[in-house]
C-alpha cells in the first residue's frame, strides 16, 4: 500500500498502550532489597547493594496446572534479549515519571470525558490515549511457520499488533527481531472491507476504515504523545504454547508505526473489547487470565490463560466493576488504606469516583484527600529517617536519604477492596529508588477527589493478579513469582 493513505489516516485511531515503565527506578533493581525480619506491622529490609543484578534468575513458582503459561520479563533487564541492545536505551527516571503522568492523564480523561490540560496543549477527551515504552514483554508465535515476537502486554488495550513488512526506515521504528513478513506465512490474510463484518463492527476500541486503493480494512491508533500505529486489520495463526494455537486471530499488521515502542515488536491487547486476545480465546480459556509481574528486573514473571485444575486456596477475590459503558478498563472498589496496622482516616466518599487496576501505570494514584492522609501517616511512621526536599512539582514528594543505614524498617501497607478483601502489598511495591540518596514512596495524589484512582504496576509486583471476567472478580495471590 502507498504511504499516503496511512499518513492521511494518522489522526483517525486511538487506543490504550502499555506502559510498564519501572525498569529504571525499581526498588529491587537499584538496591538489592532483602526482607530480613517480618512483623505484623513492619518490613525490615537490608540495603545489600547499590548495583542492579546482571544475572537473570528464572522464577520456578508458577505451576502449569493445565493453564497456558507465557514468561514475562522486564524489557531492559538481564532476562530480556534487549538487555545489551544499544539501540533500545532504557528511559531515565524523569522520563519514566513524565510518561507515566501522560498515561494517567489520558486514562482519567477517557473515563471522565474531561479534556487533558498540559503545558503545551489541551488534548480533547478520547483523542489522546495513554502511552508508554512497554517494558513488560512476552514472546508469542505468529504465522505459519511461526515467528517468535516480543510484545508488550496491556490490560487496558484491545487490539494486538506488530510491525509488518514492507516497511522502510521512516515508516517503522527500530526493533530487535526481524519484522514480520506476511508474504512468508501460509496462514495470513487481510480483512476485506466489503466482505467482512469485522471491519465494520470492531470500532468501539480501534477505529477502522476501508482503503480505497486495496479494498482492505485499515486500523489506526494514535497515542497521547503522537505515537501511532497504522496498518491492515488481518487474520493470522497465533501460538501461545505448543498446545495453545489459534487460527484466524484478528490482529493489526502495522505498516506505519512511530513512537515509544523501540525494541519490541508490538503490543498484546488484554482489554475487555471483543477484538482483545481475552475475548478471541474465550471459548478455550473462558475469559480467565492472570499475570505475576517479576519482583526484580533480573527475575521473571508469567502470564497465564485459563482456569487451574486445582485453584489456589490463598487467592483473595474482590468484585470486578465496569467504570463506564463499553470501556476496556478493569475496575476495583478501593475502600480504605492501612499503614503499619493503623487505618488511615479517609471518608468512604473520597473513593466514590472509582479505581482502575492497570498493568501499564507505574505509580499508584490516589484521590487528593486520600493521598494527603496516607502520606501524613507514612511520614509519621518513618520519622526516624531523613526526609529530603524534592524539586517542586515533582511527582513523588515523600523521599528519603537512607545513607548510613544498614537496614530500614518500612511500615506495611494494606489496601481494603470491595467485599472486605484486604490486600497486603509486597515490600517491593512500597518504595522506588531514583538515586543512591533518593528513595521515594511509590504513590502520588490526583489533583482532586473527582479524578479516578489507579492501582499501578509497582504495587502489583509479586502478586498473581487473576482476572475472572465471567466470575466478575479479580483475585490477588501474594509472593507468586
Amino acid at each position: 500500500m502507498a504511504s499516503s493513505p496511512f499518513l492521511s489516516y494518522l489522526l483517525f485511531g486511538s487506543l490504550l498502550y502499555l506502559s510498564c515503565l519501572n525498569n529504571v527506578f525499581c526498588l529491587e533493581k537499584s538496591f538489592g532489597f532483602e526482607e530480613k525480619v517480618t512483623s505484623q506491622t513492619l518490613h525490615t529490609v537490608q540495603l545489600l547493594s547499590l548495583l542492579p543484578s546482571t544475572i537473570c534468575s528464572h522464577s520456578t513458582k508458577v505451576e502449569n496446572n493445565k493453564r497456558s503459561v507465557v514468561k514475562v520479563v522486564e524489557k531492559h533487564g538481564p532476562c530480556s534479549q534487549l538487555y545489551k541492545d544499544e539501540t533500545t536505551r532504557a528511559p531515565t527516571p524523569a522520563e519514566i515519571l513524565e510518561q507515566d503522568q501522560d498515561r494517567v492523564n489520558s486514562i482519567q480523561s477517557r473515563l471522565s470525558k474531561k479534556p487533558i490540560e498540559t503545558d503545551a496543549t489541551t488534548i480533547p477527551a478520547k483523542s489522546g490515549e495513554p502511552i508508554g515504552s512497554g517494558n513488560y514483554i512476552v514472546t508469542v508465535g505468529l504465522g505459519t511457520p511461526k515467528r517468535d515476537l516480543s510484545l508488550a502486554f496491556d490490560t487496558g488495550s484491545d487490539i494486538t499488533w506488530t510491525q509488518c513488512l514492507p516497511c522502510n526506515a521512516t515508516s517503522c521504528y527500530p526493533q530487535k527481531e526481524p519484522l514480520f513478513d506476511p508474504t512468508k506465512s501460509t496462514s495470513y490474510s487481510n480483512i476485506s472491507c466489503t466482505a467482512s463484518e469485522q471491519c465494520s463492527q470492531l470500532t468501539s476500541s480501534t477505529p477502522t476504515r476501508c482503503s480505497s486503493i486495496t479494498s482492505t480494512c485499515i486500523y489506526g491508533i494514535q497515542y497521547g504523545d503522537k505515537s501511532f500505529s497504522i496498518g491492515y486489520l488481518s487474520k493470522e495463526r497465533i501460538t501461545l504454547s505448543p498446545s495453545d494455537v489459534f487460527n484466524d486471530f484478528l490482529f493489526g499488521c502495522g505498516r506505519n508505526n512511530q513512537g515509544l515502542f523501540r525494541g519490541i515488536a508490538g503490543l498484546l491487547g488484554l482489554g475487555r473489547d471483543k477484538i482483545s486476545l481475552v475475548e478471541q480465546t474465550a471459548q478455550k480459556y473462558n475469559r480467565i487470565f492472570s499475570y505475576c509481574l517479576p519482583p526484580t528486573s533480573s527475575s521473571t514473571g508469567y502470564l497465564t490463560f485459563g482456569k487451574e485444575d486445582k485453584p489456589a486456596s490463598d487467592i483473595k477475590y474482590t468484585p470486578l466493576t465496569t467504570l463506564s459503558q463499553g470501556d476496556s478498563f478493569y475496575g476495583l472498589q478501593l475502600q480504605g488504606i492501612s499503614v503499619g496496622g493503623s487505618q488511615v482516616p479517609i471518608p468512604a466518599s473520597v473513593f466514590s469516583s472509582g479505581t482502575v487496576i492497570d498493568s501499564g501505570t507505574v505509580i499508584t494514584r490516589l484521590p487528593a484527600t486520600a493521598y494527603s492522609a496516607f502520606r501524613s501517616e507514612f511520614r509519621q511512621q518513618m520519622k526516624d529517617y531523613k526526609l529530603i526536599t524534592v524539586t517542586p512539582n515533582f511527582l513523588l514528594d515523600t523521599c528519603y536519604d537512607f545513607s548510613g543505614h544498614a537496614e530500614v524498617k518500612i511500615p506495611k501497607i494494606s489496601f481494603l477492596f470491595g467485599g472486605g478483601t484486604m490486600v497486603d502489598l509486597d515490600v517491593t511495591g512500597i518504595l522506588v529508588v531514583l538515586s543512591k540518596s533518593q528513595i521515594c514512596l511509590a504513590f502520588a495524589g490526583n489533583k482532586d477527589d473527582s479524578d479516578i484512582a489507579i492501582f499501578g504496576n509497582v504495587q502489583q509486583k509479586r502478586f498473581e493478579v487473576v482476572y475472572d471476567i465471567v466470575g466478575v472478580r479479580i483475585g490477588f495471590r501474594s509472593a507468586a513469582c
